[in-house]
């Protein structure tokens, strides 16, 4: 006999279970939700069935194949908690409506392209506004420590150690906390924002460190609007190089030049990996692989070691 009587208490067993470990699943917690309200308007009775699966992933005008793909891949998560209690329940197998993720090949930033949008944030309105400086400030900060952007929303005044140059990220990924160091030109940088940003919100009692004119928070969706605008300032609306450069690239293009900086200084990278992989609070090395991208730097490095270890193989061959 089942232990649920209904599939929203299949979905609030599996979700408890999983962000009893750390686990957040906000979007995945949502989709689920509605997983289970789709069920319950089908009548659905009993344990998950791979046909209840398809035709909810495929119950949606707004999604795309990719989109279809990513909802039948949550169920198919709960359907492999709930076998183990409901032996029946059927696991949708893996890739039957395609592939579930996509990787957009990330656009990396040179230096003068970031200057340039540290320049344009300036730019923004209103003049003299702590908009300009919120944005600007974010942006470098973002560029300079490969931050998650929530991570950046998130700081209060007090995670921002403008003293030992530290900045505390709190219960992000996991629910894990950190300490980011962070370099002295940073934190001068950061100094001189909140200078700004006291002066302009004297009375503000907001513990948040990014704050807009109205004292409030500044929130994603603005972020984004306001670096939308930029990059249509700078023309970069059209693709270069074949990509046009999103906001989350600061991240990747952290990673590809703090590895491309420590090749340059012949730093042991096997060693130096898991250093970095923690610094951006990443659960294991193996999500920092995802950042990396075969910029021609990186790929002018590689190949020149490929030959330095073929010359050194073909000298020993000789021997």
């Amino acid at each position: 006999m089942s232990k649920w009587s209904s599939m929203k208490k299949r979905v609030e067993s599996y979700l408890h279970t999983r962000r009893s470990v750390g686990y957040n699943l906000h979007t995945e917690g949502a989709q689920l939700q509605r997983f289970a309200c789709f069920a319950d308007k089908q009548d659905h009775q009993g344990h998950i069935t791979i046909d209840l699966a398809v035709d909810w992933a495929n119950n949606t005008l707004k999604s795309n194949q990719i989109g279809r793909a990513r909802r039948f891949e949550v169920v198919r998560s709960l359907a492999k908690y709930c076998v183990t209690f409901e032996p029946e329940t059927e696991i949708p197998p893996p890739h039957l409506l395609g592939p579930a993720h996509r990787r957009p090949t990330p656009y990396i930033y040179t230096d003068q392209e970031i200057t340039l949008l540290l320049d344009m944030a300036n730019g923004l309105q209103p003049q003299k506004g702590l908009r300009p400086a919120t944005m600007h400030c974010l942006l470098g900060l973002l560029a300079s420590t490969g931050l998650r952007i929530s991570e950046a929303l998130r700081l209060n005044r007090n995670d921002v150690d403008l003293h030992q140059g530290v900045l505390k990220i709190r219960e992000t990924k996991f629910r894990k906390s950190r300490y980011v160091p962070v370099h002295q030109m940073v934190c001068e940088a950061l100094s001189n924002y909140a200078t700004f940003r006291d002066q302009r919100l004297p009375v503000v009692d907001n513990p948040i460190f990014f704050l807009l004119d109205n004292g409030k928070p500044f929130q994603y969706r603005q972020v984004l609007y306001a670096f939308h605008c930029i990059r249509a300032k700078l023309g970069w609306d059209t693709c270069l190089n074949g990509f046009r450069p999103r906001l989350y690239d600061l991240r990747h293009t952290f990673v590809c030049k703090r590895l491309l900086t420590w090749y340059k200084k012949n730093a042991d990278i096997d060693h130096m990996l898991p250093l970095l992989s923690t610094y951006l609070g990443h659960a294991k090395v193996s999500d920092t692989y995802w950042y990396l991208t075969g910029i021609p730097e990186l790929m002018a490095i590689a190949v020149e070691r490929f030959e330095q270890q073929s010359h050194l193989n073909s000298m020993r061959g000789a021997l």
